[in-house]
């Protein structure tokens, strides 16, 4: 019982979330002179989820449906599972997306990668979850450095919902 309490506490105290594991990989492809031509490899791992779920359900909060992520990033020709850091919002209601946007280092440079899930809609959920089409860019200047588009292998879904736990 004590347990029970403890976690009602937490959740009535903004303190208790979630965390999941989730996988997406395919491909990214440099933009003309930013790298070697072809399509590469492109693959982030990232555990997410809101550390409060009473801010992440609030439709008023400024944490609603976005949450905090990390992981590694491997990107063919560029960087293999360099640590990563951002967001993702889950745009559902507000522009049918999934965005997520992350910061990550090579060298001396420090690249933005912005990917989206589109389309969100109730009859399309195999296809629109499954799909992120993104680029990265240079962090500093802005300038496009690749385009990617990554998936999610629907023979993940065991592990990711099994990821799924208390934080």
């Amino acid at each position: 019982m004590g347990r029970l309490s403890d976690l009602r506490k937490m959740l009535s105290e903004g303190r208790l979330g979630f965390k999941m594991d989730e996988v997406m990989s395919g491909y990214h492809e440099f933009e003309p002179g930013m790298g070697p031509p072809g399509r590469h490899p492109f693959e982030f791992r990232v555990t997410w989820g809101p550390k409060s779920l009473v801010r992440w359900i609030n439709p008023v909060s400024s944490d609603f449906m976005t949450q905090p992520l990390e992981g590694t990033v491997t990107a063919g020709a560029l960087c293999f599972r360099a640590p990563c850091k951002g967001i993702l919002e889950l745009l559902y209601f507000t522009e049918g997306k999934i965005r997520y946007t992350f910061d990550f280092t090579v060298g001396a440079t420090e690249y933005e990668f912005v990917g989206e899930k589109v389309h969100i809609r109730p009859w399309n959920l195999p296809v629109s979850h499954t799909t992120c089409f993104g680029i990265v860019k240079e962090k500093d200047t802005g300038k496009l450095l690749s385009r990617s588009v990554t998936f999610f292998k629907l023979w993940r879904t065991p592990s990711f919902l099994a990821s799924a736990r208390l934080a």
